[in-house]
């Protein structure tokens, strides 16, 4: 039994060890690609960077832990940011890829990724004077910016018109509805707090 256990421990050692040897092997590989490509020896390299020949030898090989201290004066070097370096993964495109809808001739695009708080999103309404304004309750708070055009909003009881450059912001617990009066095309930024938080905004004095 003493003996079995042994090999099991022995053989999930050697598969954790044989991972990290793999790993270093990775930048290794990558690290004498670069020198390569630069057309550049190890003793080039040793008398450029201040570190041993051996030491290249075996950060190349894998076999050498690919520490900070090394790899530092090696991006500088090779004019690399340290994760060009060292091949570290991409974290992804932090740019938003908004898909516009298409609803009853309004086109609706997200600007947010939808982790947030907040909603954000842009509408374009084309002229529609003669178009009843349904009127909208839900829990929340709204901003809304007109960027081009002139927006009718009704809040409750009042009527009023926002002109480009101007904007609302309301609880929408209270029954509010827009649309866009004409002439021209309305554009507005809107966003969209669901928990009912109001924009606050900051200004330089």
């Amino acid at each position: 039994m003493t003996d079995s256990v042994t090999i099991s421990f022995a053989g999930t050692a050697t598969r954790s060890e044989m991972a990290h040897h793999d790993e270093l092997a990775g930048i290794g590989d990558r690290l004498r690609a670069i020198r390569e490509s630069r057309g550049l020896t190890l003793r080039a390299v040793s008398e450029a960077s201040g570190i041993s020949i051996s030491t290249l030898s075996r950060l190349e090989s894998g076999s050498r832990r690919a520490q900070l201290d090394l790899l530092l004066p090696l991006a500088r070097l090779y004019r690399l940011p340290l994760d060009d370096l060292v091949g570290a993964p991409a974290l992804g495109d932090p740019r938003i890829h908004p898909r516009p809808r298409l609803r009853d001739g309004i086109v609706t695009v997200p600007l947010s990724g939808g982790t947030g708080s907040w909603e954000a999103f842009k509408q374009v309404h084309p002229p529609a004077p003669e178009k009843p304004i349904r009127q909208w309750v839900h829990p929340g708070w709204d901003w809304i910016y007109v960027i081009s055009g002139r927006m009718r909003l009704l809040l409750a009881e009042d009527d009023l018109i926002i002109e480009a450059g101007e904007a609302a912001e309301f609880d929408t617990r209270v029954p509010h509805g827009f649309g866009n009066p004409g002439p021209d095309v309305l554009e507005v930024l809107c966003l969209f707090n669901p928990q009912g938080a109001r924009v606050h905004t900051r200004a330089s004095a």
